[in-house]
């Protein structure tokens, strides 16, 4: 009976979790910034999709929508709201995380990738450090051959939470401002030192565009 009510208690998460976010994107005004320099990759849709953990909500809605969408959500509870939300908008989820079930996941997602499906990593989940990419999204990168692209959000008006992350929530009626960065290619032969210049090279231009996306509404990066 317990468990019975406990999936009829995600599912419930995962519907009005959905209906709050299609609600808040559908009457919201979307630019992007950045699309003409990878439009190719993402016709193709043959790539890894790297989202800060604060900034995941306007892609779960975007990018949902594709078809054999894959992303690496974490087994916790935080992690069980996030899948069952992109579950319901059309993301097939594959749990795990760098804390457990990680190589795993992380296997099970190479598969996915090496079959030309579009893939999605939150790179500082699931509980930080905030806005530091871990080693697993390098690992897909390198053993799969599919490049990695930053990507990010912001919007005028937003709800910032008080959480390690500063997730931000933004309003219904809105103006989002999305930008694509440069891809990151890591090579199948890259060393140890390429690997982990390619990282820092990926999280500072993770950094630099979310900072580009609150800086347009007057606004610094959430301390």
């Amino acid at each position: 009976m317990k468990k019975k009510f406990t999936e009829i208690k995600w599912k419930l998460v995962g519907i009005l979790g959905t209906l709050i976010i299609d609600f808040i994107f559908r009457t919201s005004e979307i630019e992007v910034t950045g699309l003409e320099k990878v439009r190719p990759l993402l016709n193709k849709k043959k790539f890894i999709g790297a989202i800060w953990h604060s900034r995941i909500l306007f892609f779960s809605y975007y990018c949902g929508a594709w078809q054999d969408a894959y992303i690496l959500v974490s087994q916790s509870d935080d992690g069980e709201i996030i899948a069952r939300v992109l579950e319901r908008q059309g993301f097939k989820t594959i749990r795990g995380s760098t804390t457990k079930g990680g190589r795993k996941a992380l296997s099970a997602m190479i598969k996915k990738i090496k079959k030309g499906n579009f893939g999605a990593i939150i790179p500082d989940g699931p509980q930080g450090p905030r806005f530091k990419v871990q080693k697993g999204i390098m690992i897909l990168a390198k053993n799969t051959g599919a490049p990695i692209l930053p990507m990010t959000y912001s919007a005028k008006r937003v709800i910032i939470f008080n959480s390690w992350d500063r997730f931000i929530l933004p309003l219904p009626f809105n103006v989002c401002r999305v930008i694509l960065g440069d891809p990151v290619i890591v090579p199948n032969d890259a060393d140890k030192d390429t690997v982990e210049k390619l990282r820092l090279k990926l999280e500072k231009s993770l950094i630099d565009i979310t900072k580009k996306a609150d800086t347009a509404f007057g606004r610094d990066i959430p301390e």
